[in-house]
């Protein structure tokens, strides 16, 4: 549909002066619905209808003819809503005090509980990890790890958990270093800039800095925005209006961040040590400075020393040297147990307050020629007609403050693409699919929201509630569509197979994750230990010899603590958890807005003959 000349019979004449005619009066073009201004629907008036996104919905259904949907019986709606909200199975005691409490406040109660509980944030930060590609390693050959790459996870759990207004979270991920009083958690939120792929050994360096900075680009653009603005690298955006420039004018918001690679910079740029004990930033800082000071002579010392008796020969191996060098080497082993005790967390840096220059490339080669005319600043995406950014470095001139702006531009209220990014995402998890299927693409290559007016309700809606989370999937959860019943009713069926009209609630599989931890919950052994570093399952050793070095890089992990959540996992992009990928988990190379259910025989295998269901089993059986 979208190559041209297009095949077929040519344009008529009367169509191509009609073509002419529409040029000359300016070409005017409606505008696409996720670029207008983002405006506050009426809620439409439904007779014994309270609830807005009840409204919404019941108004299409009664234009197409379809039946309101009855509501599910209450044992699976609090299945429904109890995995919704926390992954978890409600316990035997959940489904009685749910089932005998008889009030009409009683699914609220429901909601709320479950909104308050600390699995909420596991299960919802996990979906945020889907979007930002979360992975404890590098990926390539080595997949070395990224270290402390862990508590970015927990960064994300705790804010959910904490109903952390979204434009305070989308600021401190794209800035937390940058802002005028930098916190712990903001500084661990920039964590997001070192959770893509990274090659230690690239052939090009040059161009893997570029494929980093790509990776920047897509990953924001489509999680944040929900555009496709990395389709403009090499060329102007073949569908949305985003031309080749707008692409350069946001990767230069990223230009004068450091590399994952650069080693010199690791102590104070990118794994910053952490406050403890009443500390400030600075002086958790300047204790870790001074670990390594002493570290560095300590390790000068020994050198020193082994060069002397390198030099002398045995003569040289007096009683004297040899206590030296084995003080000198204790210390140092003391040393680095007391640097490795400090906190820390893998930030994002810049190389000081001046950026380098960014350049249009010509199909997107780094090894392109520039020019001044090539040249670009940082910009917002011009089919937005954006502000022109505000930038102002900080104090301290470690970094430009470009990313400060672009932040505060993307969490603006008056950004027409973000709350409708989430709002869509949130009603997504919900539903199983978005109002907008395509829930990372908005641009024209994209699906249309089935209801554009409820999806700009709910996003107006997040803005007037401070940008809280809780308050959205609360409205969502006490609709009667998110109530209804699965049952296909015929008709209905016929006239609208895909369900767009929502006259029934989709059924769907537990996700992997869902999946595992149910079981856990089942044989009895379910560990609810939160946070920390990540677990390392049993692996089957078939699994683990299709490496090149079979195990490396996993640990040994007590049974008692395998039991804990799989959003604890360590991800390793190199080995993850069989289990796991046999029910479709998340890419971790690229932002997966989407898990597209799968049925395959390894499936079935892993649940008769896995080495986990059968432990699981002899654990519920010896109950």
């Amino acid at each position: 549909d979208l190559q041209m000349p297009p095949e077929g019979s040519r344009l008529s004449d009367d169509e191509v002066s009609l073509l002419r005619q529409w040029i000359t009066e300016g070409a005017q073009w409606q505008e696409h619905w996720a670029f207008r201004a983002l405006t506050r629907p009426a809620v439409p008036s439904v007779s014994g209808v309270t609830n807005p996104v009840d409204a919404f919905i019941q108004q299409g259904l009664a234009s197409r003819n379809l039946p309101v949907p009855l509501e599910a019986d209450r044992r699976t709606l609090l299945r429904r809503v109890t995995y919704d909200l926390t992954g978890l199975p409600p316990s035997e005691q959940e489904v009685t005090d749910y089932l005998s409490d008889k009030s009409p406040a009683a699914w609220e109660r429901v909601v709320d509980r479950l909104l308050a509980s600390p699995h909420y944030g596991e299960q919802w930060g996990r979906h945020w990890l889907d979007l930002v590609r979360f992975a404890e390693t590098n990926s390539y050959e080595r997949d070395g790890a990224k270290p402390h790459a862990w508590r970015y996870r927990d960064y994300v759990i705790r804010a959910f958990n904490d109903d952390k207004p979204y434009d305070q979270f989308v600021i401190e991920q794209l800035a937390g270093d940058e802002l005028p009083e930098p916190t712990a958690d903001s500084l661990i939120a920039t964590g997001y800039y070192r959770l893509g792929i990274w090659d230690d050994e690239p052939a090009d360096r040059l161009q893997h800095r570029y494929d980093q900075l790509d990776d920047l680009v897509a990953t924001t653009g489509q999680t944040f925005l929900g555009l496709t603005i990395n389709c403009a690298r090499c060329h102007d955006h073949k569908i949305d209006p985003l031309p080749q420039r707008d692409y350069y004018s946001l990767l230069a918001f990223f230009q004068n961040t450091t590399p994952m690679g650069d080693r010199q910079m690791n102590l104070d740029f990118i794994e910053r040590a952490l406050p403890q004990d009443g500390q400030t930033l600075a002086d958790a800082q300047n204790q870790l400075r001074e670990q390594q000071r002493l570290l560095g002579e300590a390790e000068a010392e020994v050198r020193a020393i082994e060069k002397r008796i390198k030099e002398h020969g045995e003569q040289a191996r007096d009683e004297l040297t040899k206590q030296d060098l084995k003080s000198w080497k204790d210390k140092i082993a003391q040393l680095r147990r007391q640097q490795h005790a400090i906190p820390k967390a893998l930030v994002i840096s810049e190389h000081g307050a001046k950026a380098p220059e960014t350049h249009l490339l010509y199909r997107g080669n780094p090894h392109a020629e520039t020019s001044p005319e090539t040249r670009v600043e940082p910009a917002f995406p011009s089919v937005l007609k954006p502000p022109i950014p505000q930038i102002v470095p900080p104090v301290n001139g470690r970094s430009t403050g470009r990313r400060l702006a672009l932040a505060r531009w993307i969490a603006s209220p008056e950004n027409p693409l973000t709350a409708r990014v989430i709002a869509n995402r949130i009603w997504q998890y919900h539903f199983g699919r978005g109002l907008v299927r395509s829930s990372s693409n908005f641009g024209f290559a994209g699906d249309p929201p089935t209801h554009p007016q409820l999806l700009d309700w709910l996003a107006a809606e997040l803005i007037a509630n401070n940008w809280r989370l809780k308050a959205l999937h609360k409205v969502i959860l006490m609709s009667a569509a998110y109530r209804a019943r699965s049952t296909a009713e015929p008709e209905a069926l016929a006239a609208d197979p895909l369900n767009d009209a929502l006259w029934r609630y989709d059924m769907r599989r537990l996700s992997a994750e869902e999946l595992r931890d149910t079981i856990h919950v089942a044989s009895g052994d379910f560990n609810p230990k939160m946070f920390g570093p990540g677990i390392y399952p049993t692996i089957p050793q078939a699994v683990l010899a299709t490496q090149s070095r079979p195990g490396a890089g996993w640990g040994n992990t007590p049974p008692a603590e395998q039991a804990r959540r799989s959003v604890y996992i360590h991800v390793k992009r190199s080995l993850l958890t069989p289990l796991l990928t046999d029910f479709d988990l998340a890419d971790t190379d690229t932002p997966c807005p989407v898990r597209f259910v799968t049925t395959q025989p390894t499936q079935a295998l892993g649940m008769m003959n896995g080495e986990f269901v059968q432990q699981q089993a002899r654990v519920f059986a010896e109950r």
